[in-house]
């Protein structure tokens, strides 16, 4: 009896991922709309990349952090969305234990990396509008390193600890997830042992990753908006409420769909909806960011118009 229990634990080699409606209609045109999602998004990060490495003038502390967002978002996209288009142009929807874990360790790292890189972008920017006497001198080559460095190991540690406790840990079924791609939360479901101690450790992992950073962005925008309320012409003040607006609007969505699928109680609603908000946040947020940071500004469109000459 023993031995045929612990051969059901161990059987289990790959997931099933449920994705989308097998229906071959939609299935083409999800083709066509994630392919020109994945082809837009690649091209607005790697331009945003190559332009922050090549102009000299774009060599500021701002653009080391947004090139460091768009190389990001390129990675976090393309852990998910190839592996996607390939399960809608095969019907193959099975994945190895290995590549789901595999890919759960990479976009948790991604998007803990992520939630306190948006998190210095608009600190960056609060200090420099807010404060531009102490902008240099806060805001230094060594600070944006030590920044980068601390944002990377953070969530290189985090992702780790929670890789290796599911590695001690024994799947048993069933092996069906309902999403498109792998994350701890619904993997941990299908374990047969007692998984408390592990959805607390994510749920505080979760709380440390996007609770501090969307407060602090938060309070950075609010504060610039104060700042240029105050300071600015009618005209030059209309641009930068709305520029702050839409960077405030985007950077809520993310952090917003983080904490609904992470941290509020689970319900057969949040169940439903679980699948359009890891949309959201896993491929439309990172199409739209170089847009919306990068691309609207003139020291990037004017870097953009010298290399096309």
């Amino acid at each position: 009896m023993a031995d045929a229990e612990q051969g059901n634990q161990t059987s289990l080699t790959e997931f099933i991922l449920l994705g989308f409606v097998s229906v071959p209609e939609l299935q083409i045109l999800l083709i066509l709309l994630f392919l020109v999602i994945y082809i837009v998004t690649m091209a607005g990060n790697i331009l945003i990349v190559v332009l922050v490495v090549a102009d000299q003038y774009l060599h500021t502390s701002m653009y080391f952090f947004l090139g460091n967002l768009s190389c990001l978002e390129a990675c976090y996209t393309s852990t998910i969305l190839p592996r996607l288009l390939t399960s809608l142009l095969t019907g193959d929807k099975t994945i190895s234990v290995g590549g789901c874990i595999t890919q759960c360790y990479f976009i948790g790292f991604l998007a803990g990396t992520e939630c306190y890189l948006l998190a210095v972008v608009s600190y960056d920017w609060y200090l420099a509008i807010c404060k531009p006497l102490n902008y240099a001198t806060l805001m230094n080559g060594s600070s944006c390193l030590q920044l980068a460095a601390g944002f990377l190991i953070s969530a290189l540690l985090a992702n780790s600890i929670v890789t290796l406790m599911i590695l001690k840990l024994t799947f048993c079924g069933p092996n069906e997830i309902d999403n498109f791609f792998c994350e701890f939360t619904q993997i941990i479901n299908l374990y047969c042992n007692d998984v408390y101690q592990m959805e607390l450790l994510i749920t505080i992992l979760c709380a440390l990753f996007t609770l501090p950073p969307f407060a602090l962005t938060g309070t950075s925008y609010l504060r610039i908006i104060s700042t240029i309320l105050r300071i600015l012409s009618t005209i030059r003040k209309q641009k930068a409420f709305l520029t702050c607006c839409s960077h405030l609007f985007l950077v809520t969505i993310f952090y917003g769909t983080l904490i609904i699928l992470y941290l509020l109680p689970k319900t057969n609603t949040y169940r439903d909806l679980n699948k359009v908000f890891s949309v959201f946040y896993t491929i439309l947020t990172p199409m739209a960011n170089p847009f919306i940071y990068s691309l609207r500004n003139k020291e990037v469109k004017k870097a953009l118009r010298k290399k096309c000459q």
